[in-house]
């Protein structure tokens, strides 16, 4: 395998390729040469392998307060945007004959 396909294969493994990659790809693919297919095939599993380990050995859990938080951040942002909310009860609007 030559530069190129490797660094196809490290895109693949990342799940990023447009479509000009995913042409190359399809040549590869389709290729005659069956030790290419299976060193392509080879570098995009070790690629995500690689990528599995190293998301789940920096992953670290939220602090236990969090959920807390974005829940009441969004109780308060629901509270803000409903009508009821914006307009008091009983309120006297500019122009009203109360007013």
């Amino acid at each position: 395998m030559n530069e190129s396909q490797i660094d196809l294969a490290h895109m693949v493994a990342l799940g990023s390729i447009g479509d000009e990659d995913q042409r190359a790809v399809r040549e590869i693919a389709e290729a005659d040469d069956p030790a290419l297919r299976a060193d392509f095939d080879t570098e995009v599993q070790l690629n995500r392998q690689a990528l599995t380990l190293f998301a789940s050995a920096s992953a670290t859990p939220p602090p236990a307060s969090l959920r807390d938080r974005v829940l009441d951040m969004i109780a308060a942002a629901e509270s803000e945007s409903s009508p009821a909310a914006r307009t008091p009860r009983n309120a006297v609007h500019p122009g009203s004959p109360t007013a």
